[in-house]
């Protein structure tokens, strides 16, 4: 069977054209849409009569794609969408892009024909390194509405939860820097994703703005790979003896660095204070526990859903906002009380 998006392929035009074409749009040219009247005669293209249906009335149905669901933080999302779309009458249907712009692709193609009212995702990994938004903004010009969060694409226009990523690090290397640390070391295993980038802003800047602190900003890229990790880590502590301040961005290796930093005989917090940005589900993980910048999981979850579900029942378009859920800094046993 022949679908819009074969159409949109064989004349080399978004899907939306197709299908705004074939209703006689006038946000389309004549000769647009008489060339795409042709094409579907021609290959007897049949409207896909379920799908109309589907898309014309409400599932009560959201679409949730998240990068990894291994990771802690996306897991803790997952649970404030779960619960927040219960309390407001939604079901959920999750799909995993395992940091892949195909997944990705794939699961909005799979669910914006009417299986679902919306969605909510953090977009891949490997949809950022690309720069890749053509299929986002397909979906949302087909009228099904997209709440990004953590992870967004800024050049789509959608609601958007996020969490302030730049002055989160930017408080986090402060705290370390008042406890007269003179060698901070970022350790970053997120690349190039946005998040990732932000938190080394926020850490060269807080470097900058303190003259008491001398030394060159020193980042030093990982992989996510947790049997890697745990060699790359030992490493980055073998080499850096006269480092005393560590900021690890992601959930995973603060609490790996303090473990490994005591196997190699240094005394957190005395000899090197650890701060991680972590949920306080994994904070206790290593002895002493974790310092973190706290995310606020659940609640990015909820916002996400209460956002969509505001404009699907208002049925509002345009006028799209971000919010910003807060974080905080809390002080555990791998940093030195502050006075």
């Amino acid at each position: 069977m022949i679908t819009l998006k074969d159409l949109a392929a064989t004349l080399g035009v978004s899907v939306s054209t197709v299908s705004k074409a074939l209703k006689d749009s006038p946000e389309i040219s004549k000769d647009t849409i008489t060339r795409v009247k042709e094409i579907a005669k021609e290959l007897n293209y049949r409207p896909n009569t379920l799908a109309l249906s589907l898309k014309n009335r409400k599932t009560k149905t959201i679409g949730v794609i998240i990068p990894d669901i291994l990771n802690t933080f996306f897991a803790r999302i997952l649970y404030g969408i779960e619960q927040e779309s219960t309390a407001l009458g939604y079901n959920i249907i999750t799909c995993l892009s395992n940091e892949t712009f195909e997944k990705e692709n794939n699961s909005l193609h799979l669910l914006a024909n009417g299986s679902v009212d919306g969605f909510i995702m953090s977009v891949s990994e490997e949809t950022q390194s690309k720069g890749e938004v053509k299929h986002l903004k397909e979906t949302i010009n087909q009228d099904v509405p997209i709440v990004m969060f953590d992870r967004v694409a800024n050049d789509v226009d959608c609601d958007k939860v996020i969490i302030d990523d730049f002055n989160a690090a930017f408080k986090a290397t402060e705290t370390l820097i008042k406890e007269g640390r003179k060698k901070i070391v970022l350790v970053n295993s997120l690349g190039e994703l946005s998040v990732g980038k932000l938190r080394v802003l926020g850490y060269k800047k807080a470097l900058e703005k303190h003259d008491s602190y001398t030394a060159d900003p020193i980042v030093i890229e990982v992989d996510d790979d947790q049997e890697l990790l745990n060699d790359q880590l030992e490493k980055i502590i073998t080499e850096h003896k006269d480092m005393d301040g560590l900021l690890c961005i992601d959930n995973i290796s603060g609490v790996m660095s303090v473990n490994i930093a005591q196997r190699l005989g240094r005394t957190i917090p005395n000899d090197l204070s650890v701060i991680g940005f972590s949920s306080n589900k994994i904070s206790h993980l290593s002895y002493p526990p974790l310092s973190t910048v706290a995310q606020y999981a659940e609640e990015i979850g909820q916002e996400s859903v209460k956002m969509l579900v505001e404009r699907l029942e208002n049925k509002t378009k345009g006028n799209t906002k971000t919010v910003t859920i807060n974080y905080s800094i809390e002080l555990r046993g791998t940093t030195l009380p502050v006075s």
